[in-house]
């Protein structure tokens, strides 16, 4: 069952803030989606490629679908003729995937790269040298990725207790994300998004920078996780 009293809450404080709410809806059935949709929510992010596309091809075509997985460059083409933004991208090879195939289906899709600050060997992610790399490649090859748009970082802290270091790993991408911005990027207007903060942390991710939060225990409950 939606949290709908949640959600109206965190909405409302989200909106004062001027930071983008995507609704985790993955393992949750379409009903529980309509519920929030119906509620004014629009936005929603899916990590699991045949569950994605099903949602899409059942619910209402202005949901703005956002794929928050580590996405298989085998699977880019499943998603692409509809998926509104790729976060979590974090390799050249993923990048020209999503762009030759996007290409096909005559769109430009909006994607995340992904920086990896967490203490945990288990995270996704480049760190700030590994990223730098992958900005070069694509600057020297942009004439051909013209069908993607790289719109900000996103990344995920430590799973801990320790407040503090959260706020340190956050506030580091977010001072990486201003660096972006004003030299990669420079007087680029879709570079604006700094994607960090889910259920348990979103509050300090909006204080060290974050401008779009995915949370979904808040407003769905517990995830309940199928054999796949």
């Amino acid at each position: 069952m939606v949290n709908t009293d949640s959600y109206r809450e965190i909405i409302t404080y989200l909106n004062s803030k001027k930071v983008t709410l995507v609704a985790v809806s993955k393992t949750k059935p379409k009903e529980q989606i309509l519920e929030l949709y119906n509620l004014g929510q629009r936005d929603f992010g899916e990590n699991y490629v045949q569950e994605l596309v099903e949602k899409y091809s059942e619910l209402p075509k202005d949901i703005h679908w956002h794929y928050i997985g580590h996405l298989q460059t085998n699977k880019v083409k499943d998603i692409a003729p509809f998926v509104y933004m790729i976060h979590a991208v974090d390799s050249f090879k993923l990048l020209t995937e999503i762009n030759k195939y996007a290409l096909k289906n005559n769109r430009t899709i909006n994607i995340l790269l992904q920086m990896c600050i967490a203490d945990e060997e288990t995270k996704f992610g480049l760190d700030e040298k590994e990223l730098l790399v992958l900005l070069e490649y694509y600057e020297a090859q942009k004439k051909t990725l013209e069908n993607i748009k790289i719109c900000g970082l996103m990344g995920m802290a430590t799973n801990t207790d320790d407040n503090e270091k959260i706020k340190t790993e956050f506030n580091r991408l977010h001072q990486f994300f201003l660096h972006i911005a004003e030299t990669t990027f420079f007087a680029k207007p879709y570079f604006t998004i700094c994607s960090i903060g889910m259920s348990s942390d979103y509050l300090i991710a909006i204080e060290q920078g974050s401008n779009l939060v995915r949370i979904g225990s808040l407003l769905f409950g517990a995830r309940e996780y199928k054999n796949r």
